[in-house]
């Protein structure tokens, strides 16, 4: 028992360890892509997120937080994740090939201005690489949320935010508090008075947009 013991808090300290480079390292990146996102909603634009396996739920929660709330009452965000519909992953995967999954997609809904979000705890993802191709060639900005050196994503999207570790479960484990912050600091940001922009507002409930905590929320 102890043994088992040793090995948990010898993880939660690598844990600990890993937020705290990245606490040193990305907080200006971090920061830049909550101005970037603020500024596309701001602009009635979307934010479009994928990555594959874990960084494919992470994609899917960080959507949820935008289109649903993550602290405060407001109107949805427009985020979709390209990691649930089975029809279409399955359509493309079969017809074009999985590198393909993402980037066809893209093809169909970017639009000048929009955000794609890459996750890619390798930084080598080939659809991942495919996607962004995609957005440099619509006038679309990238943000990667990277690890182990940022790979080959590293060098291609527009804002690069790679956690300092090489470690899979440590890198995922970074990417969804990031994710997080950037949800809390752009839905704040959205919501700090009254004189957002229209496009933002509930037209029958203009007050839901004040920045008051939501009620006590269902347990995932």
């Amino acid at each position: 028992m102890e043994y088992m013991e040793n090995n948990v808090n010898a993880l939660i300290e690598e844990h600990i360890r890993t937020v705290e480079r990245a606490r040193q390292t990305l907080s200006q990146e971090v920061a830049t892509a909550v101005r970037w996102i603020v500024n596309a909603f701001e602009s009635g634009n979307k934010i479009l997120i994928a990555g594959n396996g874990g960084s494919a739920a992470d994609a899917q929660h960080i959507a949820a937080e935008f289109v649903g709330r993550f602290r405060m009452e407001r109107r949805s965000l427009p985020a979709i994740a390209l990691t649930t519909d089975t029809s279409i992953l399955t359509a493309l995967g079969n017809d074009y090939g999985f590198h393909s999954v993402f980037a066809r997609q893209l093809e169909g809904l970017l639009r000048e201005g929009d955000i794609f979000l890459a996750i890619s705890t390798s930084g080598n993802s080939r659809n991942i690489v495919e996607a962004v191709e995609i957005c440099r060639k619509n006038a679309c900005k990238v943000i990667g949320f990277l690890g182990n050196g940022g790979g080959e994503l590293g060098g291609i999207v527009d804002l690069s935010i790679v956690v300092p570790s090489s470690q899979t479960p440590r890198i995922q484990e970074v990417h969804i508090t990031l994710g997080h912050i950037v949800c809390e600091l752009v839905e704040s940001a959205l919501c700090r008075s009254r004189t957002e922009s229209p496009s933002l507002r509930k037209e029958a409930e203009p007050d839901r947009l004040a920045a008051r905590p939501a009620a006590a929320s269902v347990p995932e």
